[in-house]
């Protein structure tokens, strides 16, 4: 019987700010600068591969954020700019990097209405998020965090584990008091999320909101409106 519901929260509840490549034009048009598009393609992929080598175990959240900024600054290297560098890169991290989400993150429509009627049922609820920085703060800004018994972040000091690893999922169980096949995952990540909660013996639901993912997992949702009937499935 499934007593607890775990979620992803990038692009399973929330969302902000602007494409990259559009951020980048608005930037680079501010301050007059050419951008040397036919690195771009290499540049992002260095890019995104920096942005998730942080390893939690060895995490401190000085450390991270320090990292981030010159990851982002050697990015904008990479196409050409040499000139206001530090200050491009403030701003494209304002636009585009998690480090500022408090500042444009929105809530999905589907969220609210969904984690209301999961308490109303009697379901308990936890967060489970690769995330650079304390999660709790964001979560109350966009008034959902009282919805959860554990809002639990990969970098948190008591965590240090990111998803796939089995040890953040056993810690979330811990922390909401349900076992294992007590316990249904839902996120966008098929890595992440779905091969991490199936490789601890939790339910894993892929949610694809925009449809790019068919035929990626048989579990799959495109609107968490859609939750509560395939819970109801599940307890049959």
């Amino acid at each position: 019987m499934v007593k607890a519901v775990f979620f992803d929260f990038y692009k399973t509840l929330c969302v902000w700010g602007q494409p990259l490549k559009a951020s980048l034009k608005k930037i680079a048009a501010r301050y007059r600068v050419e951008i040397d598009w036919e690195h771009y393609a290499t540049a992002r992929e260095n890019l995104y591969a920096d942005a998730s080598a942080s390893d939690p175990a060895t995490h401190s959240l000085l450390g991270t954020m320090q990292e981030i900024v010159e990851s982002y600054c050697e990015f904008v290297r990479q196409l050409g700019i040499q000139e206001h560098v530090e200050q491009m890169t403030w701003e494209l991290l304002q636009s585009e990097h998690s480090l500022f989400a408090a500042t444009s993150a929105t809530l999905y429509d589907d969220v609210v209405p969904t984690l209301q009627h999961l308490r109303a049922e009697g379901f308990k609820l936890a967060i489970v998020s690769n995330w650079d920085t304390p999660l709790d703060p964001l979560t109350e800004r966009l008034g959902i965090a009282d919805y959860f018994d554990a809002i639990i972040a990969s970098h948190d000091e008591r965590v240090k584990s990111a998803k796939p690893d089995a040890h953040i999922f056993n810690y979330t169980l811990e922390a909401v008091g349900v076992s294992a096949e007590e316990a249904v995952h839902v996120g966008d990540t098929y890595e992440a999320d779905i091969v991490g909660a199936r490789d601890v013996g939790i339910r894993p639901i892929l949610i694809d909101r925009d449809g790019t993912q068919a035929g990626t997992w048989n579990e799959t949702i495109q609107s968490l409106e859609e939750l509560p009937e395939r819970l109801k499935e599940y307890a049959l």
